[in-house]
């Protein structure tokens, strides 16, 4: 994870995007600004938490459309909506599509601060996930075909007994197995190895 998130500044306006890249600047943050939502989206590699301070109305691509084609492609990242043209239905659409908030121009600037802050933090919550994720799940590939059909009994409310009768093995072979897949995944308990493959299929 990139140890200094990203602020990238949409807006169709020079002196908006050098305004909101100072202040983020002031804030211990890195700016990366733009004047078209297209060449923003040609660009865009997230390495590292960051969020969107992006204007709704500009010429070509609308700060709406934007945001429409970020979450087809599921490119999640947090939106500040910032207009000079705001109404509550753009406000309204701009939430549904992720905007954590939207501001009318002229803001204040701690308000933008605020703003700013509050949606990196959502990201970084959102990026220790994935890690979380991507850690459980190589996890689980180093687990054998063998010790995934074991877990996966385990998991459903079945004892040793019942496991090793439904697989025609022995009780013993059955605990070597589970033992091996326990200790694989980090696990000591049947409640462990419960909140593990639950966090799995919530994330």
């Amino acid at each position: 994870m990139s140890s200094q998130p990203t602020v990238f500044v949409v807006d169709d306006d020079p002196a908006i995007n050098e305004a909101v890249a100072e202040l983020v600047e002031l804030i211990g943050l890195k700016a990366a600004t733009y004047t078209s939502a297209t060449d923003f989206l040609e660009d865009f590699q997230p390495r590292g938490p960051a969020c969107l301070v992006l204007d709704i109305r500009m010429p070509g691509m609308s700060g709406l459309e934007l945001q429409r084609k970020l979450a087809d492609a599921q490119r999640t990242v947090p939106v500040v909506v910032i207009t000079g043209h705001g109404d509550v239905r753009m406000a309204v659409e701009a939430m549904k599509l992720g905007a954590v908030e939207f501001l009318e121009k002229p803001f204040r600037a701690q308000e933008l601060c605020d703003s700013i802050q509050k949606a990196i933090r959502v990201d970084e919550e959102n990026w220790r996930k994935r890690q979380r994720q991507e850690q459980v799940d190589q996890t689980y590939e180093r687990l054998t075909s063998a010790e995934r059909q074991v877990m996966d009994l385990v998991v459903a409310g079945k004892t040793n007994k019942l496991i090793a009768e439904e697989l025609g093995l022995s009780v013993r072979a059955i605990e070597d197995r589970r033992a091996r897949m326990m200790k694989k995944l980090g696990v000591t308990t049947r409640a462990e190895l419960l909140n593990l493959t639950r966090a799995t299929a919530a994330s």
